[in-house]
């Protein structure tokens, strides 16, 4: 089976429900099983650690989901422009993994929510970029010619699915059409490269 990861931050549930529509677009190619996981809160503080099992929800991320992944999906909401810093942190200690090149050549793709028209969505599906082209990963985009993105009134960008709502708004049915679009086409190149190898 031909895994992609798909590993999120969330703190209210809509980068959440992206998550699981991306799971759907993968799981709609034979062969392909998605994975889900995600990153504890982190605190300036260091007052206690995280239960190394989260009370509900996917489970948390290990460096050997990373390793053993076909492909990755990275989602995140925005903050200020960026993914949150439970994300960044978990990233920012891949580096063994960056040195044996466990995930060079990989495809990955990205996605954001956020509570706000302007709120930062393409600068944060770029920011995510930057740390997987430093793996050496093939990023995927959505298709400029798949409709959902050219009327999409709600979220979504060439870079990556994105949802723009209020805490507990639902995903537009174009949300959930781009997200699990990225699904399909992380699973459907995940498997051609796994073919080569």
């Amino acid at each position: 089976m031909t895994k992609i990861l798909i590993l999120y931050y969330s703190r209210n549930g809509s980068t959440a429900k992206m998550a699981q529509q991306i799971a759907r677009g993968v799981e709609s190619v034979a062969g392909a099983e998605a994975v889900l996981r995600t990153v504890p809160e982190i605190s300036a503080l260091s007052e206690k650690v995280a239960d190394s099992i989260p009370t509900s929800g996917a489970p948390y991320v290990s460096l050997q989901d990373l390793q053993t992944c076909d492909g990755l999906a990275l989602g995140s909401p925005t903050h200020f422009g960026n993914m949150a810093a439970p994300l960044k942190y978990f990233i920012d200690g891949t580096t063994g993994l960056w040195l044996s090149g466990a995930l060079s050549g990989k495809p990955a793709g990205v996605f954001t929510s956020t509570g706000s028209m302007h709120g930062g969505q393409e600068t944060t599906l770029l920011s995510m970029m930057l740390p997987l082209m430093h793996h050496g990963m093939m990023l995927m985009s959505l298709p400029c010619n798949e409709i959902a993105l050219r009327e999409t009134v709600t979220g979504g960008t060439p870079y990556g699915p994105s949802h723009r709502g209020e805490t507990d708004e639902q995903l537009s049915e174009h949300e959930k059409r781009l997200c699990w679009v990225l699904g399909e086409r992380l699973a459907k190149v995940a498997n051609c490269y796994s073919s080569f190898r």
